[in-house]
């Protein structure tokens, strides 16, 4: 055990605590350079005040490890307070201990391999309707639009209902998902507020489907059906409420960092050209049907390579929260019991000893005679790591395989000029101008 006088003589990292009460909340949402100036200033462990608590940013796969591993012995998973409120008390993200392990037993039941192989014609069929679509189009800010497919696939799948393009669904969500990493001020024309809203008219929504459902004689095989039937070990099912904010985090999950993964694979090929060439070539090579199979869809190597280095280039969630539950000792810094800490995704993609060039978009990087990812432990981490991986990564992969590959087959596009391509990065990265682009069949 630390003595007092040793604990005490262990400093707390460096940094800054901004305004009162807010903190640096604004610029760390607002500032993209955020992380680097004050890692330039401070190194790689620093102190900063998001939303109100003092909150340590810790980056690197070194850092990453003891997160991970130290899961429920110093720190437990949390989120901002806007995102607990909005994702409700029953949502599996905000779940911890053995409620959490229990209830992701439940849920992985929708996306075990038998699950994802039923997915597979919805989804092509979806797609199909999308493509065409936007062939028709010629010309289109395709940010928007791929938001709409992955939540019409989202909708479909996990619900069996249609909530894709104009839908009432669609559109509250929309304002849900804007409120989520924003300053829980619960007055009517914040975001918060009207995400606050958004979320009990999606609750109601999402309550009269499930009732509907619970009383067929059969639920259905989609993953609503799967988690109504769903059991524990104690043979206890999910109750009413569960089901509702579990259904809304799948959506979520299922919907808005898919968008992101999917437009960035969008502009990081039209960039550049070779890579796009060599993508073409193995699926001119592979003549693969409209419909595959989940083999067809592994056979793509260098389109994996390819999604691999988008996610890290450009990942998804930048990073992830988790609160201290114990003093301890990280890096020469300690580390006391309340503070909130953020692990940080996007940095350790960027780390040069992992990705020397790190700016540089190369795929070759994950070619599987020499792959990056396996060099260090959580170096390499687009879907976080450890007990809370994320649920649906092999529904976001076979996603953006079955797209990409439909993509590339049969269609070309070009960046349109005159548009700003810099990201946004709340609450996941896209282009500030929505992606603009002229779209036709090759």
């Amino acid at each position: 055990m630390t003595s007092k006088k040793k604990k005490n003589s262990v400093p707390t990292p460096p940094g800054e605590n901004g305004l009162p009460l807010i903190g640096e909340t604004i610029a760390f949402f607002t500032d993209p350079d955020f992380n680097n100036k004050r890692a330039a200033k401070y190194g790689k462990i620093y102190k900063t005040s998001i939303f109100g608590n003092t909150t340590v940013i810790m980056t690197g796969a070194e850092a990453n490890t003891f997160l991970f591993r130290n899961e429920n012995k110093y720190v437990v998973s949390t989120w901002p307070k806007s995102t607990r409120i909005l994702l409700g008390k029953d949502s599996l993200a905000v779940s911890s201990g053995n409620i959490h392990t229990s209830r992701r037993k439940l849920l992985f039941q929708a996306f075990q391999p038998r699950a994802l192989t039923s997915y597979i014609p919805t989804m092509a069929e979806i797609t199909t309707k999308y493509l065409q679509r936007w062939e028709q189009r010629q010309t289109l800010t395709w940010y928007p639009e791929i938001r709409d497919y992955t939540f019409d696939i989202a909708s479909n799948l996990f619900l069996s209902t249609d909530g894709g393009t104009g839908s009432k669904v669609a559109e509250l969500f929309t304002t849900f998902v804007d409120g989520l990493f924003t300053i829980p001020v619960a007055l009517p024309w914040t975001k918060f507020g009207k995400a606050l809203k958004a979320r009990q008219e999606l609750l109601a929504h999402l309550e009269t489907i499930v009732l509907r459902r619970k009383q067929a004689d059969d639920p259905g095989t989609d993953a609503l059906g799967i988690l109504i039937k769903a059991k524990d070990e104690l043979g206890n099912e999910l109750s009413l409420d569960e089901l509702k904010d579990q259904v809304l985090l799948l959506l979520f999950a299922g919907h808005e960092t898919l968008t992101s993964a999917i437009a960035s694979f969008c502009l990081l090929t039209a960039q550049h050209p070779e890579v796009m060439e060599r993508l073409r070539t193995e699926q001119d090579k592979l003549q693969i049907s409209d419909n595959p199979s989940l083999e067809d869809l592994q056979q793509m190597t260098y389109l994996e390579q390819v999604l691999k280095e988008v996610m890290r280039l450009i990942p998804p969630v930048g990073g992830g929260f988790r609160n201290a539950i114990a003093d301890f000792e990280f890096g020469g810094y300690q580390i006391p019991k309340g503070w909130t800490i953020q692990y940080q995704i996007a940095q350790t993609h960027k780390d040069e000893s992992l990705y020397p060039q790190s700016d540089r978009f190369d795929p070759e990087r994950f070619n599987p005679q020499h792959p990056v990812d396996k060099q260090a432990s959580f170096g390499y981490l687009p879907f976080g790591g450890g007990l809370r991986e994320c649920l649906g990564k092999e529904f976001a992969r076979l996603e953006m395989r079955l797209f990409t590959s439909r993509l590339l087959r049969d269609y070309q596009w070009e960046l349109l000029p005159d548009q700003n391509l810099g990201l946004t990065t709340v609450p996941s990265p896209r282009p500030r101008d929505g992606l603009k682009v002229k779209f036709n069949r090759r």
